[in-house]
């Protein structure tokens, strides 16, 4: 009976020193929040009724009073120094460095051991107050508030301001696009706090983009001969399709690897469900920065 026991002790000591290290990384993982989510806008006459901000590239996070926590329930290891002083009650909004920059956030927010001289160039932006009560208009001025209240430098709300017309919305996304900007957020002014997808909350881009598996590198031919044609990619849905253009020559010589979350760009879908015109737009998570959010 004796070496029964010992024989099973052994055999878990075993299994236990087998186990990848990113099994035991996933004890950083929280509940997956519950947010507010935006649908596609689309030309609409109540326009000055809607608060205009800009859409971060950025990487949303959920305070919960104690970590910042990714859409996916993945916990960002943030210095201590950067969450002193944050209030305890739940914020919504984005970590975020500057406009393109959006490689150098992912970086650094996705690191088990943050480093501080990364954490130092990036501030939480909050556009939401999870279950606060009132209509949106009000919860801007919660947050203005609470804002005075911390006097946090790190802690900043997203600029929130109105625009009286489509044209003028129009006029303000190629503004804000060809200064490097993804493009504009819409929430309706008298929206209460619900979580889920509905028109309180709108995004307003010339295109839309969506995020997809790589599956396969294709190989290039003509000019691209020895490097990488297109990516061959699947959605979350399973659908699996090519994208071709979009990519830089040092992009296609070294392209995204096999497993990495990459964003692109279409306009619309076939009847099939596959995204039309899509192209490359940027790498969103490399399999170890992935890893590293486990």
């Amino acid at each position: 009976m004796k070496n029964n026991i010992n024989n099973v002790v052994l055999a878990l000591s075993v299994s236990l020193c087998c186990i990848s290290p990113q099994v035991f990384a996933k004890t950083s993982e929280a509940i997956a929040p519950d947010l507010v989510l935006a649908k596609v806008y689309k030309k609409r006459s109540d326009i000055s009724r809607y608060w205009v901000s800009e859409k971060l590239d950025g990487v949303r996070a959920y305070w919960n009073g104690e970590q910042f926590i990714s859409r996916q329930g993945n916990v960002f290891h943030a210095p201590a120094w950067f969450t002193e002083g944050l209030p305890t009650q739940p914020l919504d909004g984005e970590l975020w460095i500057a406009r393109d920059s959006f490689e150098q956030l992912l970086s650094t927010v996705s690191k088990n051991d943050p480093v501080d001289e990364e954490w130092q160039k990036v501030s939480y932006r909050i556009f939401e107050l999870p279950d606060a009560s009132g209509t949106f208009s009000q919860r801007i001025q919660q947050m203005k508030a609470l804002i005075d209240e911390v006097s946090s430098p790190r802690l900043k709300l997203v600029e929130q301001y109105r625009v009286p017309s489509h044209k003028a919305l129009m006029a303000r996304l190629d503004e804000v696009v060809s200064a490097g900007a993804e493009g504009l957020m819409l929430h309706h002014e008298s929206a209460p706090y619900r979580t889920g997808r509905s028109s309180d909350l709108l995004k307003v881009k010339r295109f839309d983009d969506a995020e997809a598996r790589v599956i396969k590198h294709l190989p290039g031919k003509g000019k691209y001969a020895g490097m990488m044609g297109a990516l061959l990619l699947e959605t979350p849905d399973g659908i699996r399709f090519r994208i071709g253009s979009g990519f830089s020559d040092e992009e296609r010589r070294s392209p995204p690897e096999i497993g990495a979350s990459v964003t692109y760009k279409y306009y619309g879908k076939t009847k099939k469900g596959k995204p039309r015109f899509a192209s490359f737009l940027r790498v969103r998570q490399s399999v170890l920065e992935q890893a590293k959010l486990q």
